[in-house]
């Protein structure tokens, strides 16, 4: 029996009945009532039960044979309900963990949301057009600011036309891995590196060269052997182990690159959050080279949830990007870009920067002084100095994987292997945890690693 209230017209009334009836009880094959029966049986028209039937027809939950009626769709619907019902039992759902070490967090107290808002809702206000499509490499007077910051504070030397707004460092490495795709589809790429780097170029059927990392970074020697056109490298502070690339060789880097006719991508991923020193310039600034493609983010040191990430493309590569994807429009929203726009224009940015710093410096420290003070010898840390994160490394035996398990019972989430492929090496994040809370954080951590040893 359907029941009418006069909440919502009488067809949805009936096609949600309907729809649910079919969801529930009814099998594939069944045939339903005709229109004139319905519309007798609960005093309703023809049009409002033909409207309700042509929607489910619409949907695929029904179908309708001429001269003979309207029946539930063979095994359609419930084939696919059944697949439904079967992922609910494998899929996980994330869980908000109350102690979580991610490496590339936030705190939520650190997004300027009183003034952002507040240039946000100028821009909507006066600056926004949402009857047009932007500008497929983004917003120009976005670009024009990101221009001046990055000649300010990494020496980049490139005009507004060079530089490309995405979504996002996947959204980067997915534009670059088309364009230089027309170059070469072989690229070397630091080992260990960044697992979203070398992810993508494999999706993108590209043959990977892994070089290894030494001392002084990129094993250049081992590059020379390579037959590589291409090659991704975080040369200012190499990712995962904090190795900075000394001068003579981020020349000789280049010189490689000049005299293959190759390209080099630097991914200068979090050159705003250097603790102990100034950012020393970007490679991209020496000898004015055209061989290297230049990445940032507003993501480390703004917020990761906006997705804003630009490219520096040499000129030699314009028109390859203008033919490749001249059917794409920028992916990041109109009135985030116009926002940023602001935020850089008028001096927000850097003063940012400046409270980002210092806060997140309190934090290295801090973390840093617990790790030693809980751990004590049975741990020796790989990287700091910059970023939001920790590498350490167990002096001692320890099986991260019983870890990793024993944390997650107790509520604490770490990473040792989603990120780099660094063996028995654990990263700790603290960008994501107030000042109060990493003294905690480390103890709980510590707890648990102390109860791992001694079950093991």
């Amino acid at each position: 029996m359907y029941k009418f209230d006069n909440n919502s017209p009488l067809y949805i009334q009936l096609y949600e009945q309907m729809k649910n009836e079919i969801k529930n009880v009814l099998k594939a094959g069944v045939k339903l009532p005709s229109i004139r029966k319905v519309a007798n049986d609960y005093k309703l028209s023809k049009t409002t039960v033909q409207t309700a039937y042509n929607q489910l027809c619409c949907e695929g939950y029904i179908q309708s044979f001429e001269k003979s009626g309207y029946y539930v769709c063979e095994e359609i619907y419930q084939k696919f309900n059944s697949q439904i019902e079967n992922k609910k039992d494998e899929i996980k759902e994330e869980k908000n963990y109350k102690i979580n070490f991610f490496p590339a967090s936030l705190d939520k107290n650190s997004f300027p949301k009183q003034t952002w808002l507040k240039l946000y809702n100028k821009v909507v206000k006066e600056d926004v057009h949402y009857g047009v499509y932007s500008n497929f490499q983004g917003d120009y007077e976005l670009r024009k600011e990101i221009k001046k910051y990055l000649l300010n504070s990494r020496a980049v030397i490139c005009n507004t036309e060079q530089i490309v707004i995405t979504n996002g460092f996947s959204n980067s490495m997915f534009l670059l891995a088309n364009i230089l795709k027309k170059i070469s589809n072989k690229v070397a790429i630091e080992s260990p590196g960044y697992r979203v780097a070398r992810k993508v170029f494999e999706l993108s059927s590209f043959e990977i060269n892994a070089i290894p990392i030494n001392k002084d970074g990129l094993d250049l020697n081992f590059l020379e052997k390579s037959d590589s056109k291409i090659l991704y490298t975080t040369p200012s502070h190499q990712f995962p182990t904090g190795i900075t690339m000394p001068i003579a060789n981020r020349i000789k880097l280049i010189n490689w690159a000049k005299n293959n006719d190759a390209f080099i991508i630097e991914d200068d991923y979090d050159s705003e959050l250097s603790y102990y020193n100034r950012p020393i310039p970007s490679m991209q600034s020496l000898e004015n080279s055209d061989r290297v493609i230049y990445l940032g983010t507003f993501s480390k040191a703004l917020s990761p949830a906006l997705r804003v990430s630009y490219i520096v493309l040499p000129n030699c590569l314009l028109n390859i990007y203008h033919d490749v994807f001249d059917f794409v429009f920028s992916q990041v929203p109109i009135d985030i870009q116009k926002t940023l726009t602001l935020f850089l224009k008028e001096g927000y940015w850097e003063k940012h920067l400046r409270k980002i710093r210092n806060s997140n410096r309190k934090k290295h420290n801090l973390m840093k002084e617990y790790l030693k003070s809980y751990l004590k010898n049975e741990i020796k840390i790989l990287r700091e100095g910059s970023g939001l994160n920790f590498l350490i490394k167990p002096l001692v035996n320890i099986d991260l994987e019983k870890l990793e398990k024993r944390a997650q019972e107790k509520d604490v989430k770490i990473y040792f292997k989603e990120f780099f492929n660094l063996e028995k090496v654990v990263a700790l994040g603290f960008g994501g945890f107030e000042e109060f809370e990493i003294e905690n954080a480390i103890k709980t951590f510590s707890e648990i690693w102390f109860k791992v040893k001694r079950i093991q």
